[in-house]
């Protein structure tokens, strides 16, 4: 992070670059004589030179005035003050300031008031470097420090950091997500509410625990994970994560299921596909994590039989991300690594059969061959692919009828 950044004074115009359809729409709310700002999360990355996955915009107008002045809307949370502004075939979220109620099951307001005071609605946001506004009006506005934490890496929550936590227990994960993604310690306060609010995360739906776990094990600094635990909060993830904690770096790759496995690959297939059910990863996920998970710590000798056998379990994409795995967990060493992966594409540039697809003849073959058609056909193909595993050259019609 350049700190030449933060030098320009917090209010100076024009000091972030924001796109045309976010500035159009920011333009025409003001000339309508409302306040608009670009808000939150795509003001932070910019000022971090990253690319904001979005752009949200706060205003001080109603949800029905953003309407009227825009020709195509969707009403997107319009209880909340949300609409979604259509220009140029894509979505903008502009939202009413807006003051939220009671908290009454640590995740959602009871209610939602309107309001026409920017700083009341930076107020509810959730950490500082989360809570500035900016338009070519008015510049940075900042009325939390978030500049001087972006400068220092802090993660720090708005106000009082046990409130925050309170009224939201899904930010506590949140807290962690960015530390990972941003490289940012969390600030002392902010910690210590962490671990006071770990048992309010029992609350929060297992979809949304998972989506922060994702991104934090996608993160350039997946090892954060640990803080999860040290924290108090593995319990409350789901039933089983406890049960978790295999080291995770960013030396495997950024793969959500490869970051899974990493972190599951001390546990069985059985034990890791349970916390993943738990936490309601998809089941393309579930199967390639329990692929890497039985087949990390297994003995590859590198011999072609060997590995013919292990390619025979796997997509030739599982394979490859199988050696790099074993790689990144110290299963193999580098050098070890290489020799598999020369022997794997000799296997492939010699075309050796590694699958039941591959093998010379079919189940009509055998039946036409006279073979009773029933499990017994299934069985038969699995010892001829086998003994053509073994020996790439009996995968031939003639030999495998005789077989």
């Amino acid at each position: 992070m350049d700190a030449r950044v933060f030098e320009t004074e917090k209010k100076e115009k024009n000091m972030i670059k924001i796109p045309q359809a976010v500035d159009r729409i920011i333009q025409t709310l003001e000339e309508a004589g409302f306040e608009a700002y670009a808000v939150g999360g795509c003001v932070r990355d910019t000022l971090l030179g990253r690319e904001p996955e979005d752009w949200d915009i706060t205003t001080s107008a109603r949800p029905e005035q953003v309407k009227a002045l825009f020709r195509r809307t969707i009403d997107t949370g319009i209880q909340h003050g949300t609409v979604t502004v259509l220009l140029d075939r894509v979505g903008y979220e502009v939202t009413t300031y807006r003051v939220d109620g009671e908290y009454e099951d640590g995740r959602h307001p009871k209610s939602v008031e309107f309001t026409a005071s920017l700083t009341e609605d930076l107020k509810r946001r959730d950490f500082t470097i989360n809570a500035m506004a900016y338009s070519r009006k008015t510049g940075i506005v900042d009325r939390f420090n978030g500049m001087e934490d972006l400068q220092q890496g802090v993660i720090r929550c708005v106000g009082t950091a046990a409130d925050r936590f309170t009224e939201d227990a899904l930010r506590i994960l949140r807290a962690v997500r960015f530390s990972a993604q941003l490289g940012f310690s969390i600030e002392e306060e902010t910690m210590n509410a962490v671990k006071q609010i770990a048992p309010n995360l029992e609350h929060v739906s297992k979809e949304r625990i998972q989506t922060e776990l994702t991104k934090l094990l996608r993160s350039p600094h997946p090892e954060r994970i640990r803080l999860v635990f040290e924290t108090g909060m593995a319990p409350y993830v789901c039933t089983h994560f406890r049960e978790a904690g295999g080291e995770v770096s960013a030396g495997f790759s950024g793969e959500k299921y490869v970051r899974w496995a990493a972190l599951l690959r001390n546990l069985d297939e059985k034990g890791a596909e349970r916390i993943l059910k738990e936490l309601k990863l998809d089941n393309d996920t579930i199967s390639r994590v329990r692929t890497l998970v039985g087949w990390w710590g297994q003995p590859l000798p590198p011999e072609k039989y060997e590995l013919r056998r292990a390619m025979s379990r796997m997509s030739g994409e599982m394979f490859d991300c199988l050696l790099d795995f074993r790689l990144a967990a110290g299963t193999d060493s580098a050098g070890e690594t290489g020799r598999l992966k020369e022997l794997a594409g000799e296997i492939r540039r010699d075309g050796d059969c590694i699958s039941l697809k591959m093998l010379a003849v079919t189940g009509k073959d055998l039946i036409a061959a006279g073979v009773e058609p029933g499990k017994q056909i299934g069985e038969l193909l699995e010892k001829m692919l086998d003994d053509v595993l073994r020996h790439p050259e009996h995968n031939t019609k003639e030999y495998l009828l005789r077989f």
